[in-house]
């Protein structure tokens, strides 16, 4: 399910007409969902109205084939459990549920906070742990408690970087929860050690070689997964850094699938990054594998 990148026209307002375009080219390709509005995305620099039109715009353009998942993402429950209603009524069919920005609680204030917005709606919701980003960590004993009270948490996005949180979560709760890797450079071992599915960033720029090798790694075909990461990893690395979005703007860029206008506080990477960063992208996909 890629992350779905939020494309800008040069006046910094959301290019709706490429975006609807861009979910049909992800769908066509194979995705099998599209999440908006997570952190690649941008979530954050837009507005509330602004999310309610990415999301209709998402709804509308793959048209019933695959689900739209909402990222969840707000600095107040309120704001959060507004925009999963929302995202109902635009006819998104789940929740990607975070914890709140800014703000790290204790466990009883993040666990009210999930609780206010997974019974908000009927919708089915992932549980998106990312500690480097959020600096809220869901332990796996959390993550059982929350899917033992909810029976619309349906999975949980992996994103601590930590392979092994993949095998405590399915320690905790069997199969209760479908995991889904949350870091592109993760995907071969996450999904060796029982995820089942990809929130992916990378996929905006490449997505025959992310798709490929997600089914190669879902029919545990690790020989040739093995031999399309190794072409593919430094590149997934770009999803891994501070400046993450703007790497995989830039790839998308280099592709033609999209620009690299990103929404200020960020701005287009430059000087010495820039440069080594687009040395690496041009040099691989000049040696880009044919799958």
């Amino acid at each position: 399910m890629p992350a779905i990148t939020t494309p800008f026209l040069e006046d910094g307002a959301v290019d709706h007409a490429f975006l609807a375009q861009h979910a049909g080219l992800l769908v066509d390709h194979g995705s099998t969902g599209l999440v908006a509005l997570g952190s690649l995305g941008e979530g954050a620099t837009l507005t509330h109205e602004e999310k309610r039109d990415v999301l209709r715009t998402c709804v509308q353009a793959v048209d019933g084939r695959v689900p739209v998942v909402c990222g969840v993402s707000a600095l107040s429950t309120a704001e959060a459990v507004a925009l999963a209603q929302d995202a109902e009524r635009i006819g998104c069919q789940g929740l990607m549920v975070l914890p709140p920005y800014v703000y790290q609680g204790t466990w009883p204030e993040t666990r009210a906070h999930f609780d206010a917005v997974i019974r908000a709606t009927g919708l089915s919701c992932m549980l998106y742990n990312n500690p480097i980003a959020y600096g809220t960590d869901l332990r796996a004993p959390q993550i059982a408690e929350l899917a033992a009270a909810h029976p619309n948490v349906e999975a949980v996005k992996e994103s601590s970087g930590d392979t092994r949180r993949l095998s405590a979560v399915r320690a905790e709760v069997g199969d209760r929860l479908a995991l889904f890797v949350g870091l592109d450079d993760m995907v071969v071992e996450g999904m060796s050690v029982g995820a089942v599915g990809w929130v992916a960033g990378l996929v905006n720029a490449l997505p025959r070689e992310s798709i490929e090798l997600f089914e190669l790694c879902r029919r545990k075909e690790w020989g040739l997964a093995h031999d399309l990461y190794r072409w593919f990893l430094p590149l997934l690395r770009l999803d891994t850094v501070p400046t993450f979005v703007q790497l995989i703007k830039l790839v998308q860029q280099e592709v033609g699938l999209g620009s690299e206008r990103v929404r200020p506080p960020r701005l287009p990477v430059g000087g010495a990054e820039r440069d080594e960063a687009l040395a690496l992208i041009r040099d691989h996909l000049a040696r880009r594998p044919k799958v």
